[in-house]
């Protein structure tokens, strides 16, 4: 069970956190930035499964691995943008996450532009003339 994992190693430092930022709230912020780290790094392995399933069922499928890679791309883009963001909220410079989001919106949106592209021309094809 990783989620109990997850949400015990959270809860000891969110408490840790609340005590330590009296003090020195430097160090509760890095402690929190540590611990978010250190979920993600717990995930990676999770994160390798789904992706070579998701492989595995393009290769069954026949889809060009090109889209498979770009969709993944854009998964990923998602989540490191939403990620920082809210490292960034929590360092409590809300402007900069909203500008990290935006980047990352803009960034997926270039990357699905040749996947657009192709859903468009294959609708046209589809319409007869």
């Amino acid at each position: 069970m990783e989620i109990l994992k997850i949400v015990g190693l959270s809860l000891i430092a969110t408490f840790l956190a609340l005590i330590v930022k009296e003090q020195k709230p430097n160090f509760a912020f890095l402690l929190v930035v540590f611990v978010g780290c250190s979920i993600f790094l717990f995930l990676v392995g999770q994160i390798q499964e789904i992706i070579s399933m998701l492989k595995k069922i393009a290769e069954s499928a026949n889809v060009n691995m090109v889209y498979l890679e770009t969709i993944l791309k854009i998964i990923g883009i998602a989540y490191i943008a939403e990620f920082a963001a809210q490292v960034t909220k929590d360092a409590g410079q809300g402007a900069i996450a909203s500008k990290i989001e935006l980047a990352g919106k803009i960034l997926i949106l270039a990357m699905a532009i040749p996947i657009l592209t192709v859903i468009i021309e294959t609708v046209i094809k589809m319409i007869p003339s």
